[in-house]
């Protein structure tokens, strides 16, 4: 022990002299600092201030030019975790939201760094960035992790346990509490066509408006009934969208570019409502969150694994691979109602793809197969019923789909929405007393549901009960359910108002304008194709059918004499006007082309006429219009109203016109027939008639394609 002490002593002594002990005067220890032997306290600070700096900078920029990816690094995080991680965070950081969208991002980052100016009221700042110094997101994201612990592979999840489980992304388009919230069908905006025996057409579609899309047939009172059309048939015509290219709904403060039109006169202009700004505190707040669907039973959670494994197929589009996993799941676990609901949805997503009807009745029953099974949940029978009677629908077995919908509403009778899908249903095979009879319930369980009130409204007004349908059409559109805006109720309310002497009529034109279900308040058609040009009246050389005006009018007493000799036979061959369009009189038309096919019978009693027209490919090959005479009785009155599409224009050839008492009105220019003379007219304009003469009025009726139709729009529109 001494020889160590003595040691120890002998290194001190020996240290302090050589310090201060050097020939040249200079210490030595000082000497080796300053050659790079060792480091003094002011060279560490130096050194410790520039990493710092450097770290600094280094945290600005990549907050500045957003070099990290924040959502990829919690999902490549999350992934680490059995249950849903990122939502797990999310909801701990959602105390941090600063700009309003309901969840903390890099944006809220940057608001609290004082890097993006955003409109926060000073005290929520306050809190936010008070928050986020006392509580970091690396604490949070520590915490987070402990609290939701990976559990081991082979353990079963308790009964209870149905917290953070991620549920598939299966049911993007499912919300269990109201199925009218996607404004369109997931296949309606689709290139391809399936026609009324839902025969998969390959030719597509031209572009249209959203309204194109829907069915539409003659029946009165009909739910799917051109609103105020004399002669409307349109077949069932449904259509498949492989690249999902979706028309986006107008916003409700943008109004759509139309041609030059005369506007209503200035008492009839509507007052829009405004709605007051929300401060951006409380935006999240009102955000309706949106219940989940719970698809998996005790024991489909335990091979939930693999059943996201087959769905993630499905969704990046491999749905023929998705079809065989599916497959093979069901074979492993053939009383999984989850796995068979997934290869339904895969069979769905396989015939769209490839165009096949077959398919898509296959996955038809595959929906039915999932619903039968024992321990299904209430979530999944309900979606699965539901895209089951949608896919019924599509391919236009509305009675089959009815019977799913009646099957839903027996399990669920009390989901209002179910109900109104069952009503729908009722209407689209023209079933209106039953339809009544399921909105009368509703509406005594809910009387403030719009959806109900809007389709009861129209129900009514087709039983011509105008006054009464007015308030529930009108408090419908105002209570702003999904479902009620749509250019039917708004076209059906101001027709009814209008037919009451209400000139509030053109307040709720001028607002279905704004929704961008109107080209204008004065055009109302709700079947068109966009960007054509849209005027009243036409002359012969705007339209370009200047040789088949000129063969009219030549031909006009030809035309003329054949009408009358059809008029003088008891065969009542004049069928009166169905359309609930008159308020008083009588008017009587006998048609020869409909839908573009001609009438033979009717044609062999006019032969000549209808060998003028034989050359005219315009008249005789269009669609959406009709070739007929039109006879009106003495004392009648045609109550203001638009024709169905802007795909067309009208000619009237006068025959027989009295001197005084008939005329016709479109928009607010009121014109006078002539014997042997063409008017043209676009009906999809509003227009009125009277017919005030002491004799009847005959006109030779010919709608024309819009010149401005490519061919091949005229050959791929569906009929009306």
């Amino acid at each position: 022990m001494a020889p160590r002490k003595n040691f120890r002593n002998q290194a001190k002594k020996e240290v302090k002299p050589a310090a201060v002990v050097n020939k040249n005067g200079v210490k030595v220890e000082a000497s080796v600092a300053a050659s790079g032997g060792g480091f003094s306290g002011t060279k560490i600070f130096t050194w410790f201030m520039v990493l710092a700096l450097l770290g600094v900078w280094s945290s600005v920029a990549v907050v500045w030019f957003d070099l990290v990816d924040y959502d990829n690094v919690i999902a490549e995080r999350a992934k680490e975790f059995r249950f849903n991680f990122s939502e797990v965070l999310q909801g701990k950081l959602s105390a941090y939201d600063a700009d309003g969208d309901g969840d903390f991002d890099v944006e809220d980052a940057k608001v609290l760094l004082d890097e993006k100016e955003i409109k926060v009221p000073a005290p929520k700042m306050e809190r936010l960035k008070k928050g986020l110094k006392e509580r970091p997101v690396s604490v949070l994201l520590r915490e987070a992790k402990e609290d939701y612990a990976v559990k081991e592979p082979d353990a079963a999840p308790t009964p209870d346990d149905d917290a953070a489980v991620p549920l598939p992304p299966i049911s993007d388009d499912f919300i269990p509490d109201d199925s009218r919230d996607e404004a369109t069908h997931p296949y309606e905006d689709e290139n391809n066509a399936i026609d009324t025996k839902g025969e998969l057409v390959e030719k597509a579609q031209p572009q249209q408006t959203v309204e194109e899309s829907k069915q539409y047939n003659n029946q009165p009172g009909s739910y799917n009934n051109q609103p105020g059309s004399p002669e409307t048939k349109e077949t069932v015509q449904l259509r498949y969208n492989a690249e999902a290219e979706s028309v986006p709904e107008p916003e409700a403060d943008v109004e759509p570019e139309v041609e030059s039109v005369p506007e209503p006169e200035a008492d009839v202009e509507p007052e829009v409502e405004s709605v007051p700004e929300l401060e951006a505190e409380f935006v999240p707040e009102l955000k309706a969150k949106k219940k989940k669907p719970k698809l998996l039973n005790k024991f489909e959670k335990t091979i939930k694994t693999e059943i996201d494994a087959a769905e993630k197929l499905r969704k990046k589009g491999k749905v023929e691979e998705a079809v065989r996993a599916f497959e093979t799941l069901v074979l492993q676990y053939p009383q999984s109602p989850r796995c068979r609901y997934g290869k339904a949805l895969a069979e769905d997503g396989l015939a769209e793809k490839m165009l096949s009807n077959d398919m898509l009745q296959k996955a038809i029953g595959t929906y039915k197969e999932a619903s039968e099974l024992p321990n299904a949940t209430p979530d999944l029978i309900k979606a699965t019923l539901k895209k089951r009677a949608e896919r019924q629908q599509f391919l236009g077995r509305m009675r089959g789909a009815l019977a799913t919908l009646e099957k839903l509403v027996q399990i669920f009778p009390e989901d209002m929405a179910l109900k109104n899908d069952l009503g729908v249903a009722h209407l689209l095979i023209g079933d209106n007393n039953s339809a009544k009879r399921v909105y009368e319930e509703v509406l005594a369980t809910a009387p403030s549901d719009g959806f109900a009130k809007v389709h009861y409204g129209f129900i009514l007004k087709s039983e011509n009960k105008i006054a009464e349908s007015i308030p529930f059409l009108r408090d419908g559109l105002e209570s702003g359910d999904p479902g009620t805006d749509d250019g039917r109720f708004y076209f059906h309310l101001g027709d009814a108002l209008q037919r009451m002497g209400d000139d509030s009529a053109y307040k709720w034109y001028e607002r279905g304008h704004q929704r961008g279900h109107f080209a204008s308040v004065w055009q109302r058609s709700l079947y068109n194709v966009d960007g054509l040009k849209a005027q009243p009246w036409w002359t012969p050389k705007d339209t370009g059918y200047m040789d088949l005006v000129k063969t009219l009018e030549r031909n006009w007493r030809i035309i003329r004499d054949e009408a009358q000799s059809v008029m003088d036979k008891t065969t009542g061959l004049f069928v009166p006007e169905e359309e609930n369009l008159r308020e008083k009189g009588e008017w009587g038309q006998f048609t020869l082309w409909q839908q573009g096919k001609k009438a033979g019978e009717s044609c062999r009693s006019v032969p000549k006429t209808c060998g003028l027209l034989e050359r005219y490919p315009e008249a005789t090959g269009c669609k959406r219009g009709q070739i007929k005479f039109s006879v009106m009785q003495p004392g009648t009155h045609v109550w203001p109203h638009t024709g169905p599409t802007n795909c067309r224009l009208r000619m009237h050839l006068g025959l027989v016109i009295p001197k005084t008492g008939c005329k016709i009105r479109c928009t607010n220019d009121t014109r006078a027939w002539e014997e042997g003379k063409v008017l043209i007219f676009d009906d999809s304009f509003e227009h009125e008639v009277w017919q005030d003469a002491d004799s009847y009025r005959l006109i030779f009726i010919v709608d024309v394609w819009h010149p401005e139709l490519t061919q091949y729009q005229r050959q791929t529109l569906s009929p009306i």
